[in-house]
């Protein structure tokens, strides 16, 4: 039985996303982060939901600074501007994405 916390190492760099369950127009990720990643724009079609299940990181959202630690989570709807700008290194994410329709 596969464990969430299994090949959670950081990458060197940036973030690395591994999808768990795609089902219909549901879609769950881990996202493990490095202390050295690149701020990037996200406006996403889909709704999404994130809990910080390790480390902390700093987002952006719709022009607002979020500070997440372990244990905080986040909805983010659809349309939403958000940036991550900063997160500990090995910061273990668990996001999941609700598509309108069926990516």
């Amino acid at each position: 039985m596969p464990n969430l916390f299994d090949d959670a190492h950081a990458p060197a760099q940036g973030e690395r996303f591994d999808t768990l369950l795609a089902h219909r127009n549901l879609v769950i990720e881990r996202i493990v982060s490095s202390a050295d990643i690149q701020p990037t724009d996200y406006v996403q079609p889909q709704d999404e939901w994130v809990l910080l299940l390790r480390g902390e990181a700093t987002l952006e959202v719709a022009g607002q600074p979020v500070h997440l630690r372990s244990g905080d989570h986040l909805f983010l709807p659809a349309g939403t501007h958000h940036v991550v700008r900063h997160t500990a290194d090995g910061t273990l994410w668990l996001a999941v994405h609700l598509h309108l329709e069926q990516p």
